[in-house]
């Protein structure tokens, strides 16, 4: 039997799980990877940025040269959109897909991370970037554009399909992570059927997994959320964990051994 095969069999043949058990382990869980985890949001910060710089910077500069003439013309920020070139555009997307699957790949290393704290083992930084290799990039670049084929048509059905697919959104991740060789089809297809069998519990904590890590955030004047916001990972992790498991002798395990700090 392949690999999707076994996996499909697992996520079939999975248990029910406990809201309350799975939530108590992300919070045990958190407080060894919190840190991890703003490190996370901090290197994805940081990949954005020059996105963020190239996009903003030419509004911002006409925003001020209007402020500073003493008026703003709402036709000029009409213009300035029209005058967008079809190359500018194009470069725009291009760059949000491949900053977008580098993101993906650390994301996915954060949840390898994950793994090793789950088993008091030791982590490195690199351990972040594993899957930020050309043999990976290919395959990240690929499913972060099948996300967004995905996640656009479903917000634009009203919201309504969206709130379905979410779910199976959340596991391309983790799914990716410690499966790394099977095709983008075979992620997407397990994602969805780990997503779909386990949807409602999924769903409702994924929800008030955010909700808890804004509320705390904010209570900590914003600046908690550079912490708290990585917690909503915690929970897909344990679901993966709790209905497919880890073959503790498998490949995955000799990924990122080294103890170079």
């Amino acid at each position: 039997m392949n690999v999707i095969d076994t996996l499909l069999g697992k996520i079939e043949q999975a248990k029910d799980l406990d809201f309350g058990i799975i939530f108590s382990e992300s919070i045990e869980l958190f407080k060894k990877t919190w840190l991890q985890g703003f490190l996370m949001l901090l290197f994805t910060m940081l990949i954005m940025l020059p996105l963020i710089i190239v996009f903003y910077i030419p509004l911002i500069g006409m925003v001020i040269a209007q402020q500073e003439n003493g008026y703003a013309d709402s036709s000029g920020m009409e213009g300035f959109f029209a005058g967008m070139s079809a190359l500018y555009i194009m470069f725009i997307i291009v760059a949000v897909l491949v900053l977008g699957s580098v993101t993906f790949a650390i994301n996915a290393g954060f949840y390898r991370i994950m793994r090793k704290l789950d088993n008091n083992e030791q982590v490195v930084t690199p351990d972040f970037f594993y899957f930020v290799k050309k043999q990976y990039l290919g395959k990240t670049f690929m499913i972060t554009l099948a996300t967004i084929g995905i996640a656009i048509p479903s917000a634009l059905l009203c919201y309504i399909p969206l709130l379905y697919a979410m779910v199976p959104l959340s596991f391309f991740a983790v799914f990716f992570a410690f499966n790394p060789d099977l095709t983008v089809g075979e992620i997407i297809k397990a994602s969805f059927k780990l997503g779909t069998k386990k949807w409602l519990i999924s769903f409702g904590l994924i929800i008030v997994s955010a909700l808890l890590a804004n509320i705390v955030g904010y209570l900590l004047c914003g600046v908690g959320l550079l912490f708290t916001t990585a917690f909503t990972y915690h929970p897909v992790y344990l679901i993966y964990k709790n209905v497919i498991g880890f073959d503790e002798h498998s490949a995955i395990d000799e990924i990122g051994t080294t103890t170079i700090e």
